[in-house]
């Protein structure tokens, strides 16, 4: 059996190729899945998708219509798929349930500690051979306050390096975190955590109920000097009232990951293209935001990881096996 990976990026497609060999063929494509590239999986019993892949409803019928029944997504995040359309079409779905959290937790800190210190602007005036430091004075993490919203895998390991830093600890959860707790962790309300927070970061999965999740209303709780990170999902951030806030001067640094409208942006090559996104174009011109594109997960063990569960999930349907990764079973 040939299988079809769409969105796969230079540096993964000889891990796929090797992790594959002596199972399956696999066909790997640098284009993402839509509308526009759905035909190209005719004939493939199983496709292989990422995270900015289109699988909607038009894209599932189009897929069944010509023979896939399995998707699997290397990724956690499984919001981009319409799941109740691939039950009905009869098409099984598969994500990957885990990999490194370390990898995006790091990643996070990066972003912060880049916004805090402001590497980037440093970095680029000596280049240009301007070493002055008018402008890029930080602060100390030691002492300060991280809220954690979201203090599942990746959020316990970025308490865990909050925690190395000597800083004092809130967390909001659904459900509160042992580990977390015995690193001096305090579970506060979401209002509490953004009012007292020095850093604020987001590692809660989007889903309905965390669409916007930093709104309007929890932006200008936030204090004005904060700083606010996003290494998640783009959709819980309301853009649009965060450039609202930036243009007031407000925040440190904000490092965003994600982006809520990012589809059909990152992981490509735009840059002899008129940027039609108006707020994505204003919050790459603040000083004090960082954008990057998505790559918080992009770790040589990361990326094993998800490649490695992703082969299990072709082998385990073709064995007719059902494990924790499948969101759509077998019919």
């Amino acid at each position: 059996m040939e299988i079809l990976a769409f969105g796969v990026q230079a540096d993964e497609k000889p891990l796929i190729e090797h992790a594959f060999k002596g199972h399956h063929e696999v066909r790997c494509l640098d284009v993402f899945l839509n509308e526009d590239t759905a035909p190209i999986a005719a004939g493939y019993e199983v496709i292989s998708t990422s995270v900015n892949a289109d699988l909607g409803p038009r894209v599932l019928q189009t897929l069944a219509a010509g023979g896939t029944q399995l998707i699997a997504q290397r990724s956690t995040g499984f919001n981009n798929i319409d799941l109740a359309v691939a039950e009905r079409v009869g098409m099984t779905v598969a994500r990957v349930s885990y990999y490194s959290p370390y990898s995006v937790a790091e990643f996070a800190w990066t972003l912060a500690m880049a916004v805090n210190r402001r590497v980037v602007r440093a970095s680029t005036r000596t280049r240009d051979f301007d070493f002055r430091l008018d402008g890029l004075m930080g602060r100390d993490m030691h002492g300060r306050t991280a809220g954690v919203l979201g203090t599942g895998k990746i959020g316990e390991a970025f308490t865990r390096i909050a925690h190395g830093f000597g800083m004092r600890l809130l967390g909001w959860d659904v459900a509160e975190n042992p580990e977390c707790m015995q690193l001096g962790m305090r579970y506060v309300s979401k209002e509490q955590l953004l009012a007292e927070s020095d850093l604020v970061t987001l590692h809660v999965p989007l889903m309905p109920e965390t669409l916007h999740l930093i709104d309007h209303a929890a932006l200008r709780a936030m204090k004005d000097d904060a700083i606010l990170v996003n290494s998640s999902r783009g959709g819980l951030i309301d853009s649009a009232a965060l450039v609202t806030e930036l243009r007031a001067g407000r925040f440190t640094g904000v490092g965003l990951d994600v982006y809520e409208a990012e589809a059909g942006l990152f992981f490509l090559d735009k840059s002899l293209q008129a940027v039609e996104d108006d707020t994505l174009a204003r919050l790459v011109t603040f000083p004090n935001v960082l954008v990057t594109s998505h790559q918080a997960y992009y770790t040589e063990d990361a990326v094993r990881q998800i490649i490695d569960a992703t082969v299990k999930n072709v082998l385990d349907y073709s064995a007719g096996r059902r494990s924790e990764n499948v969101l759509v079973p077998r019919s």
